[in-house]
């Protein structure tokens, strides 16, 4: 059986660009371990990567967020550099919304040989939520995780939201308390 990481949307824009965050940049070493640990382990590594087009402003999801952020070929859109995803991921997925198609088809047709799943990433209330919500549905007897410890939040208190969020959908959530930004 096989266990798999996802990793969501460590891009440039989610922590130092257009959507700057200070807790996902405070994350960014959590996170830089956790794909270490899960290489030596043997796991699968996934990357998920927000990405929209020049039209960013034109789509629903500019009309409710209007700040331009993850455009296709720009330094925002990349992975943070020190996450090295070109040699760490197995798999880089590119999603034009929240949650990923893509992804969810992934987990569906991987359903048999996949025992376990952890996510870590950001936003904790946006994408990593509909991910993980998305996985839930398409491999619903599967042990999921959220390591907390690896993700933050638009705001701490969205970040909790969430976590109770997925909580109350049987999702594992682990680390909560234990965020390098609460310390």
């Amino acid at each position: 059986m096989r266990k798999i990481l996802v990793v969501v949307d460590m891009q440039n824009d989610f922590l130092t660009g257009a959507l700057r965050n200070e807790e996902a940049i405070q994350v960014a070493p959590y996170v830089l371990d956790k794909i270490k640990a899960a290489r030596e382990a043997g796991k699968t590594i996934l990357f998920t990567r927000d990405t929209h087009d020049e039209n960013y402003m034109e789509t629903e999801e500019g009309a409710n967020l209007p700040v331009p952020h993850c455009i296709r070929g720009t330094k925002g859109w990349e992975i943070i550099d020190s996450l090295d995803a070109a040699t760490n991921a197995d798999l880089v997925i590119d999603k034009e919304t929240f949650g990923s198609k893509d992804l969810a088809a992934y987990m569906q047709e991987h359903a048999d040989e996949i025992d376990e799943v952890e996510f870590i990433g950001v936003c904790t209330d946006i994408c990593v939520i509909s991910n993980v919500l998305l996985t839930k549905a398409m491999i619903p007897n599967k042990k999921i995780y959220v390591d907390a410890a690896g993700c933050a939040g638009v705001t701490i208190e969205a970040h909790d939201t969430a976590l109770n969020a997925m909580k109350a959908c049987h999702i594992k959530v682990v680390n909560q308390g234990k965020e390098p930004w609460r310390v």
